[in-house]
């Protein structure tokens, strides 16, 4: 697959595709069918499939504030659109000079001069340009003009329902991992490198890998079943915490993870964490003792789980 990281990078080479545009947050099932379509697309047409995303998302350029928590962050992203075998991934830096380009330029110097876009799948509430000017219909019109199909993205629903990031997000802040795993097809997964902490784990008999999560909202918090991978013996099973570690005053998101009958040294491999099964809520305890009895338990019941499994 490969990474067009901004408009500055598209080559003529690049002309010539057929392509969506999207967040693709979560690459869920609903993506995944986007992505499906596509490539039947791409075979008809004998040319690559390009997905198009943004950097920040929208919705984080324009009000960070209240931004939707990620599902997964740009490498997160990358690595599930490799994974269903996307050609290309167009990167393009959502900031204020892009915002303003108007949407009658989005077409022509983007989709049809740029790209060369021969099929597009956008969504049928799809808006672009500056003031949102652009639509489905527009769309449309331009690919009259020049000689391209739009067509809406084909509706993907599980249990009745359509598939969404937004359902994908209200599983994982209900905690119903099973629900979230319905819905993007894989078990929810955060992926990072592991970092140095500050050790507070081992004194009281649980060291911890700890993974720096580098996002302002995270969509999951509390305390995890989990399956790590990324390390020699993959998956290994153990207990994680996510969240600001309130017990020991912390303030910075972390993702915690006692590693069950493994020891080795994996500071600095980038691991990839299967989120399995919730087991409560973060909270804080009054002393490192209460901590240490909670985690106990927190152990016992995550290995149950996995021997439930």
């Amino acid at each position: 697959m490969e990474l067009i990281r901004g408009l500055h990078n598209l080559q003529p080479r690049h002309r010539g595709c057929v392509a969506t545009i999207g967040n693709f947050d979560g690459v869920h099932l609903g993506h995944q069918a986007v992505i499906g379509q596509l490539a039947e697309q791409a075979d008809h047409f004998e040319v690559p499939s390009t997905v198009m995303i943004f950097e920040p998302q929208p919705q984080e350029f324009f009000a960070p504030d209240r931004a939707p928590a990620r599902l997964t962050r740009l490498r997160e992203k990358l690595l599930a659109l490799r994974r269903y075998s996307v050609d290309r991934v167009l990167c393009i830096r959502f900031d204020a000079h892009f915002s303003e380009m108007v949407a009658e330029d989005f077409i022509h110097e983007l989709l049809h001069k740029g790209l060369g876009v021969k099929y597009l799948v956008v969504g049928d509430d799809f808006r672009f340009g500056h003031g949102r000017r652009g639509d489905f219909a527009m769309l449309q019109q331009a690919g009259a003009d020049h000689g391209f199909q739009v067509v809406n993205m084909r509706s993907f629903k599980v249990d009745g329902e359509r598939v969404s990031s937004t359902r994908v997000r209200a599983a994982l802040a209900a905690g119903d991992l099973v629900v979230a795993e319905k819905l993007l097809g894989r078990p929810y997964r955060m992926c990072g490198r592991v970092a140095h902490g500050d050790k507070r784990g081992r004194t009281i008999g649980f060291p911890t890998a700890n993974i720096h999560l580098h996002r302002k909202n995270t969509p999951v918090r509390g305390v995890f079943a989990v399956e790590l991978f990324g390390v020699e013996g993959e998956p290994v099973a153990g207990v994680a915490n996510v969240g600001t570690r309130p017990t020991v005053d912390g303030t910075r998101t972390l993702l915690e993870i006692h590693l069950f009958d493994f020891d080795k040294d994996i500071y600095g491999h980038y691991v990839n964490v299967n989120f399995k099964y919730k087991l409560r809520d973060e909270r804080r305890f009054d002393d490192f003792e209460a901590l240490k009895t909670q985690i106990d338990a927190d152990v016992v019941e995550a290995k149950a789980y996995f021997g439930r499994e």
